[in-house]
């Protein structure tokens, strides 16, 4: 909220969380001059939004893989390892040329401490 009271030689500006008693004092001397911007935020569902749906188009189980990946700072090299398969394999899941089984999706959800649902 913004109240600003612009006066002969007088005008200040209270904005924030204006409390009821301020404002009646502030309506009762300077009605006339008093100018109020009652600007409530407007919060709107995320997933309603066009960037959330473009964003979720592109979250593939192959683009969540590579992400973690990344993000824990794993080589595909190292990965394979701790999977007990091939760096290619890896890359292939990551290429989206192979899938992400539900028992690799289980481990990967181990791994980097997610629910196993973002890689199927």
């Amino acid at each position: 909220m913004l109240a600003v009271v612009k006066m002969p030689h007088t005008s200040f500006t209270v904005s924030g969380d204006i409390p009821e008693n301020i404002m009646t004092i502030l309506e009762t001397s300077y009605k006339k001059y008093l100018t109020v911007n009652d600007e409530k935020d407007e919060y709107v569902e995320a997933t309603s939004m066009e960037w959330f749906k473009e964003a979720e188009k592109r979250q593939t189980p192959a683009n969540t893989l590579r992400f973690y990946r990344n993000l824990h700072k794993f080589t595909q090299a190292q990965l394979a390892e701790r999977l007990h398969t091939s760096r290619q394999f890896i890359s292939n899941m990551e290429t989206g040329q192979k899938p992400i089984s539900r028992k690799t999706a289980n481990i990967l959800a181990e791994i980097f401490n997610i629910d196993a649902g973002r890689f199927i």
